[in-house]
């Protein structure tokens, strides 16, 4: 198939158009190359993507509607697969424009254009920050997603929204990702591990916060990888046994769309202070710790009910903590020389 895949700089992007072309996939793939975090990791992840013969890359951020125009009529893509976005709950505290822009009209772009070309099929990414003050666990595609913690999820939620608009209007098949707490090589430097690891080895105090007593359902971005190609390759469809009389009918599928949401995680929750404990055992260092109270818009734990990503498309997440971790550690000292 050709995939544009967006975001394809960043983290998930980056693994995703790796395993679309080991797979025999082409793939266009589109970031803005900003600077909320380094920039050379992301040309370094781009480069190696420049291996294969059929990649193709273009410079463009998602609100830019004339460029993103543009890549549609002269790719053509088939499906796509929208992972770029403004990440990070804490920073959309401190910077909440840019999440308007990029997560709200940039998503209005991927769809006006995604109806406009005929796309067979557009899978997104959400998070499981839409469950906000939901404390209903594990958290079930089913519960209510009305009470956001943090403006990043409620641009996320709104996607949903969107999403769901577009399906029924243009019967344009769609499929949210509530992904949680990805990890793994290539990770972006404002996410814990990536954090955890750089400070233990600088001899530098951790910031952890609510005291420790924190847990997230951690999963590793090859499983996460998976499930994102296994849901690309089937398209969304609608549930003729969805039904509107219901008092709460089901958020997560319509019967008047092919529209889908999906959780995306390991499915096994993980104490924060015992996940920092593996980084620990494998750098043979001892962290330091200071202990802070919770942030705004953060929560105190994560849990994915995955039963109906495993129905659908036989998602079964196989990588432990142990083996993520270590397979982080060995790329983080490879790629700075540590």
């Amino acid at each position: 198939m050709r995939v544009l895949v967006t975001g394809a700089a960043g983290f998930i992007g980056f693994h995703t158009s790796l395993a679309l072309l080991e797979r025999g996939d082409e793939v266009i793939g589109i970031d803005n190359i900003n600077d909320y975090y380094d920039p050379a990791l992301k040309e370094a992840r781009l480069e190696m993507l420049r291996q294969h013969a059929a990649f193709r890359f273009e410079k463009v951020s998602l609100e830019d509607a004339e460029a993103i125009t543009s890549v549609f009529r002269r790719h053509q893509p088939q499906r796509v697969i929208n992972l770029a976005a403004q990440a990070g709950v804490r920073y959309s505290v401190e910077n909440p424009i840019v999440y308007g822009t990029s997560n709200l009209m940039g998503f209005l772009n991927i769809l006006e254009n995604s109806r406009h070309s005929g796309v067979d099929h557009l899978v997104y990414a959400s998070t499981s920050s839409v469950y906000g003050a939901n404390a209903n666990m594990p958290f079930s595609e089913r519960n209510g997603v009305g009470h956001p913690m943090s403006l990043y999820a409620a641009t996320k939620r709104a996607n949903e929204l969107m999403a769901h608009s577009y399906s029924h209007l243009f019967t344009l098949p769609t499929t949210g990702l509530r992904f949680f707490t990805v990890y793994g090589p290539w990770g972006r430097p404002d996410m814990a591990l990536f954090k955890f690891v750089k400070a233990i080895l600088a001899g530098q105090p951790i910031d952890v916060y609510n005291n420790g007593n924190m847990k997230r359902d951690f999963t590793y971005v090859k499983d996460i990888v998976g499930g994102i190609i296994g849901v690309l390759d089937k398209p969304a469809q609608a549930d003729p046994t969805w039904s509107a009389m219901e008092s709460h009918p089901d958020p997560d599928r319509s019967a008047i769309a092919p529209y889908r949401i999906y959780n995306i995680g390991r499915g096994a929750p993980v104490d924060l202070m015992d996940f920092i404990r593996v980084a620990e055992e494998e750098l043979g260092i001892k962290a330091q710790f200071n202990m802070m109270p919770m942030q705004a818009g953060d929560v105190a734990a994560t849990y994915a009910d995955t039963t109906a990503l495993q129905t659908d498309i036989g998602y079964v997440p196989s990588i432990p903590v142990e083996v993520g971790v270590a397979e982080f550690v060995r790329w983080y000292r490879s790629y700075f020389k540590v």
